[in-house]
């Protein structure tokens, strides 16, 4: 039975599963009726962050424009650009026993794909939501539903992985940016090139 989690909790995967090596992200969202003239296209990320808070170089920054972390610790299964359909619509691979042991943070992130342009943001989007699963045998460890908090941000992060002495927990953060992905690699200590 996956733990439901509200904004601020905070729980372990690996205290009831020892021994978990390799989890799965699974981020998924809905669009409301408002036509804006074109598709939403949502993009997942992870940031592998170290005890500063920011990554410490940028392959650290794992999305469509870099879908695998040099460690192979995490690899993005790629972009979906219409988040159409049931389930999750974008995911990301975890393996826990990979990350390097610089890092001690995994905030995953939602960005809206040039929301200026299209007239987009996160209060047009419904039944957000972030799960993680065991690779292993499918089961759902924990889900965390956004909720309608949010209305003129174009970027998110949805919750993040992080090292607590030798257990892996997860953060249910739904904190929302403005200024899309420029926002958050800023955050994070991303250098992005004008």
């Amino acid at each position: 039975m996956p733990v439901s989690l509200q904004k601020g909790q905070k729980v372990s995967l690996t205290k009831d599963n020892p021994g978990l090596k390799n989890v799965v992200v699974g981020l998924g969202w809905d669009v409301n009726a408002f036509d804006t003239g074109g598709d939403f296209d949502l993009d997942a990320a992870a940031f592998l962050l170290t005890d500063t808070g920011k990554v410490s170089k940028s392959d650290d920054f794992v999305f469509y424009g870099n879908l695998t972390h040099p460690s192979g610790s995490v690899v993005h299964q790629g972009d979906n650009l219409t988040g159409v359909g049931d389930g999750d619509d974008e995911q990301i691979k975890i393996d826990l026993s990979k990350v390097p042991d610089n890092i001690t943070k995994i905030a995953i992130t939602v960005t809206i794909y040039e929301p200026e342009k299209r007239k987009q943001n996160f209060g047009q989007v419904n039944n957000a939501f972030i799960r993680i699963y065991n690779e292993e045998n499918g089961e759902e460890m924990l889900r965390y539903d956004l909720g309608e908090d949010f209305s003129i941000e174009t970027a998110a992060v949805f919750g993040e992985l992080y090292k607590s002495g030798s257990e892996w927990k997860f953060n249910a953060i739904g904190s929302g940016f403005q200024g899309g992905l420029a926002a958050l690699c800023a955050n994070f200590g991303v250098e992005v090139s004008a």
